[in-house]
C-alpha cells in the first residue's frame, strides 16, 4: 500500500523529529512539548473542564483521559524499545479512552499525565544515543488526508515513538485550544 502525501509528510517528520535528530535535541523537544500542554491545563477554567463543544466530540477532561489511557502503555513500549525488545502488545489504539473520563477528577486525572510524562523523560534522559534502533514498534498514525482523518500503522523506532508522543501531545493541545474557544461563553460588552 502506497502512502498519500500527507501521510509520507507525517512519517518523513517523525525520521526527521526522531531517528536523525541528535538525542538532545528530541529530549529538549519532548520536555518542552509535554511542559506546553501542563502549563496549558492549569489554566483551564473548572467550569469548562467537562464542556463538550459538540456531540460525539471530547471535553478538555476527556482529552486528558485519553492521553493518560494511551500514554500508560506507549510507557511501557518505549521501555521495551529502549532495552532492544519489540513490545509484546500491538499498537495502541488511536481513540482509546477509560472506560469512564470522568470516573476521576480533574485533579486526578492531570496528576496521572504529570506523572506518566515524568516517566517518558526519565526514559529519555537514560537513553543513549547507541540505543538500538533496529528494533520497532507499531503506532497507529493519524493524519488529515482532505480534511478527513485517516489511521494506518507504522513500524517506529525508539527516537520516532518519543517524537510521535510529542507530535500527539501538540496535537491534543490544539485540540485542547479549539475546544475552549467552541464552549467559552462569548464575552458581552
Amino acid at each position: 500500500m502506497s502512502l498519500h502525501p500527507d501521510q509520507q509528510r507525517a512519517l518523513d517528520y517523525l525520521r526527521r523529529k526522531g531517528t536523525e535528530a541528535p538525542l538532545d535535541m528530541l529530549r529538549a523537544k519532548v520536555t518542552e512539548g509535554l511542559r506546553r500542554f501542563e502549563e496549558r491545563l492549569r489554566t483551564v477554567p473548572e467550569e469548562l473542564r467537562a464542556r463538550r463543544p459538540a456531540p460525539g466530540k471530547w471535553s478538555v477532561h476527556e482529552v486528558v483521559d485519553h492521553l493518560v489511557a494511551t500514554n500508560r502503555p506507549a510507557l511501557e513500549e518505549l521501555r521495551s524499545l529502549l532495552s532492544g525488545r519489540r513490545p509484546e502488545s500491538g499498537p495502541i489504539p488511536a481513540g482509546l479512552t477509560s472506560a469512564d473520563p470522568f470516573a476521576r477528577s480533574w485533579s486526578e486525572a492531570v496528576a496521572d499525565l504529570e506523572e506518566a510524562h515524568r516517566q517518558f523523560l526519565a526514559l529519555l534522559d537514560a537513553a543513549s544515543e547507541d540505543a538500538d534502533l533496529t528494533v520497532r514498534a507499531p503506532l497507529v498514525m493519524v493524519v488529515k488526508v482532505d480534511g478527513k482523518p485517516v489511521e494506518w500503522s507504522e513500524e517506529l523506532d525508539w527516537k520516532m515513538y518519543a517524537a510521535a508522543l510529542r507530535a500527539h501531545t501538540l496535537e491534543h493541545l490544539a485540540q485542547v485550544e479549539r475546544t475552549l474557544a467552541a464552549v467559552q461563553p462569548s464575552v458581552r460588552h
